[in-house]
């Protein structure tokens, strides 16, 4: 069994609700149940506990069948593992949350999540604060944990009942969202990142390359570690073993302020990759 010092490194941030969760997860979009089961169950004993996915996705068997595997094997235990799932747009109907939840939780196999995220507003619908009403209902019921949001911005997370525990958001170097960071932290939401690492190829001969080769790095962990010491949730995702334990080994180096100041003149206008989220779902 493979095994790391590195979890006792990783820190916890606390939640508003007094839950925890590890600054350094596994992302999972875009694998297949195959590629969730064993790069779940190899991230898990390299020393990861955070594990993100999502109903649409199309993983979560993958996702809960890597976690039993490493249950199984005595890596873990199932409270070790911080799990976090989504609600989709065409599910944020009362009813239609609870039924998604339920299928997630099955899928999972699991007896609760730790995380449930409204994926995103879509504010023409007008339910998004039902689906994270009904989530607080579910939390209450026993069945999740924490209740949060994904791609969520001022004038929605106004609207919403009680303070949501994360704001999980696009965000990367080139894309810093640090008006967001800041309105989020302003409420004491936890930012999470998603594609923190953004497009990979943008690294090459970036600032953050000649980071890198400074501290005998690769750009990837610079990229991670600038979101760590932002106090920014990253959740990078990799099928490849090698790349799960290079997103992994971070914690044996820091960033300078000058190193932080370099990266943050690397955002960009145009820096966002995939739609706004005022916009997404409301064509």
């Amino acid at each position: 069994m493979t095994t790391t010092n590195n979890q006792s490194q990783i820190e916890n941030l606390t939640l508003v609700d007094g839950n925890t969760i590890p600054i350094l997860g596994l992302g999972t979009y875009k694998m297949s149940d195959e590629e969730a089961r064993e790069s779940v169950a190899y991230a898990l004993e390299l020393g990861y506990r955070h594990i993100d996915t999502a109903s649409l996705y199309g993983n979560e068997r993958g996702v809960g069948a890597g976690i039993a595997d490493a249950v199984e094997k005595g890596v873990v235990k199932r409270e070790d593992v911080f799990v976090t799932t989504k609600v989709w747009n065409d599910a944020q109907e009362p009813q239609a949350t609870r039924e998604s939840v339920q299928a997630s939780l099955e899928r999972l196999g699991l007896d609760y999540i730790d995380l449930v995220l409204v994926h995103w507003p879509v504010e023409s619908q007008g339910a998004f604060g039902q689906c994270f009403d009904t989530l607080l209902e579910l939390k209450a019921e026993g069945l999740i944990r924490s209740v949060g949001v994904a791609n969520f911005y001022p004038e929605v997370l106004d609207q919403l009942s009680e303070t949501p525990v994360v704001n999980q958001i696009e965000l990367h170097p080139q894309f810093p969202q640090d008006d967001q960071l800041a309105d989020d932290r302003r409420r004491g939401i936890v930012t999470q990142a998603w594609s923190p690492i953004g497009r990979a190829t943008y690294l090459d001969g970036s600032p953050i390359a000649e980071i890198a080769a400074e501290l005998d790095k690769t750009p990837a962990q610079v990229a991670i570690r600038w979101h760590l010491q932002r106090g920014v949730v990253a959740i990078p995702k990799s099928a490849n073993r090698e790349r799960i334990r290079e997103n992994f080994e971070v914690t044996d180096f820091a960033l300078t302020d000058e190193h932080m100041d370099t990266i943050a003149s690397m955002a960009r206008a145009d820096g966002r990759m995939s739609a706004d989220p005022r916009d997404f779902g409301n064509e």
